[in-house]
């Protein structure tokens, strides 16, 4: 069994970075600049954003299904980076944060969830796939709930 993790399409962010603060703060989004090297998690890299660098923090829908467990929440994302590509390892944004994980039936119906700690959720992810009823797995950091990546099965 294996695993993907993508970062999302910057693509849909990227004209976001043209809107000044005022525009932004119109859609509930907002232009922050990171200030310490770890705490700002970008969803596009899945890395956490250096300090000093710039970010959009704006409200994301991760989630998006016809259930009870639609799912929505802050996320930061930053220009000029690649959608990072993960198989059957996990990103940077994962190590040193707890995460929650939670598990879904094709249906969009949570499953199971489970907490990983730091260092944990290679094999949490794991233990959840052996269930084929689980087509995916959206994790979140365990502390502040937001998105950090959608995990699917690879068809490989």
């Amino acid at each position: 069994m294996t695993y993907s993790i993508q970062g999302l399409s910057p693509d849909r962010f990227a004209p976001l970075f043209a809107l000044d603060d005022a525009e932004l703060a119109a859609i509930n989004a907002r232009r922050v600049t990171a200030t310490a090297n770890s705490g700002f998690p970008c969803r596009i890299s899945l890395q956490d954003a250096r300090a000093g660098e710039e970010l959009i923090l704006l409200h994301h829908t991760s989630h998006d299904v016809e259930t009870p467990f639609r799912s929505a929440y802050a996320i930061y994302v930053r220009p000029g980076v690649d959608a990072a590509s993960y198989r059957d390892t996990v990103p940077p944004v994962f190590e040193g944060r707890p995460i929650a994980l939670r598990a879904f039936a094709a249906d969009g119906m949570l499953q199971t969830a489970r907490l990983a700690g730091p260092g944990e959720a290679d094999g949490a992810i794991r233990d959840l796939f052996a269930d084929a009823g689980i087509a995916y797995i959206d994790a979140h950091n365990a502390a502040h709930g937001c998105f950090a990546a959608r995990i699917e099965r690879d068809g490989v």
